[in-house]
This record gives C-alpha cells, sequence and structure tokens, in this order.
C-alpha cells in the first residue's frame, strides 16, 4: 500500500478544479514508478523522496509544473520546457499538456538510478564578480522613500536584490508595476527576499 502523505491530500483538494486531475495523475504515476517513494511537503509544495529527493509537483493559479531535482542530468534538451516555467515540462495546463507516461515512467526509473547512485547535480561556476544590479527607476524612487527598507535592501545580496528588480521591470502593465512595488517595498523593510515564502522549508 503505498504511502500517501495527508498534506498531499489537502494540497490537491485545495487546488484549482483544472489542477487536480493533473496533481492526481502525477501522484498516482510516481508511486506506480517508485513503490518505495516518501511523500513530503518542501518549500510549500508536494515532493517525493526516494534516496533524497526524487521530483516534485506544484500547482498555482493558472497552470501546474512537475520537475525532477536532477533534471539537468537526466531530462533530454528537446523535453526540457524548464524556460516556459518550474521544473522541465513547461506550463501544464491539463492532462494532455504532460509528455507521455512511458517517457515520464523512463525519467522517474532514471531519476532513481541517479538517486541510488549517490550522483550529484555538479555546482554552477560562479562567476569571478558579480555583474552590478541595475534597478528600475521606480524602485530607486521607492526605496529612498522608505529608509527601512533601503537599508534592508543594501544589505542583501546582490542575487537578491536582482531578484526584486528583475520581477519589478518584467510587469506587463502599470497597474501590476505598482502592485509589485508596493509588496516588494512591504516585503524588503520586513528583511524578506522575494522568494522568502520558499525559504522557510
Amino acid at each position: 500500500m503505498p504511502s500517501h502523505d495527508p498534506r498531499i491530500d489537502a494540497y490537491i483538494a485545495k487546488a484549482a478544479p483544472f489542477a487536480q486531475p493533473i496533481l492526481t495523475h502525477l501522484r498516482a504515476l510516481v508511486h506506480a514508478s517508485c513503490p518505495e517513494v516518501e511523500e513530503t511537503i518542501k518549500w510549500s509544495m508536494p515532493c517525493f523522496e526516494y534516496h533524497g529527493i526524487l521530483c516534485s509537483m506544484a500547482a498555482f493559479k493558472a497552470h501546474c509544473s512537475f520537475g525532477f531535482w536532477k533534471g539537468k542530468l537526466l531530462v533530454a534538451p528537446e523535453d526540457d520546457k524548464g524556460q516556459a516555467a518550474m521544473g522541465q515540462f513547461g506550463r501544464l495546463t491539463s492532462l494532455a499538456d504532460l509528455p507521455p507516461q512511458q517517457l515520464l515512467q523512463a525519467y522517474l526509473k532514471k531519476a532513481m538510478q541517479l538517486n541510488e547512485q549517490g550522483v550529484s547535480v555538479p555546482a554552477r561556476a560562479r562567476p569571478a564578480s558579480p555583474r552590478p544590479v541595475e534597478l528600475p527607476p521606480v524602485l530607486q524612487q521607492a526605496l529612498a522613500a522608505t529608509p527601512a527598507a533601503a537599508a534592508q535592501f543594501a544589505a542583501f545580496p546582490p542575487s537578491a536584490q536582482r531578484d526584486y528588480a528583475e520581477w519589478i521591470s518584467e510587469a506587463k502593465t502599470e497597474a501590476t508595476r505598482t502592485r509589485r512595488l508596493t509588496q516588494a517595498i512591504e516585503w524588503i523593510a520586513e528583511g524578506k527576499r522575494r522568494n522568502w515564502k520558499y525559504e522557510s522549508c
């Protein structure tokens, strides 16, 4: 009998109606491919472990994602749609968006082997010096008007500063930019990085 974490039952139940069949299908596929898999919640999303983290799935407002922890070592370049969403398979909005079941099962088996063998993903080489962070003018102005946030922001590493700068710069509309800017200043003043929700687990 597969081991099911009730927190994942609750996660799927709370997901949008379009997402529930996708998450249920992926969960069943993982268990069928790896009967010894263990379920857990990490970074606020369902994760599956087998000799370490195997894969994870997540539901968002308009799409789901699914990805392997060591995806760079096993997913073929032609199958990797990681630029479109978290994970390696792009924005999943229906079961039809999933790769063929046999392909996913093959990747799951390969991921299991990598974990059994203790293979690690090579660390990315760090640049000799970090590239300068270019702040959008609206963020500069908002920080200048909020000393508490400016002090916290200055203490952030360049990567955290860049996350906020890009989030605001990538807004498609003025309304979205204003909303993101307000949220950013609030989080920064509290010493929170852009992805603080996922850093607490």
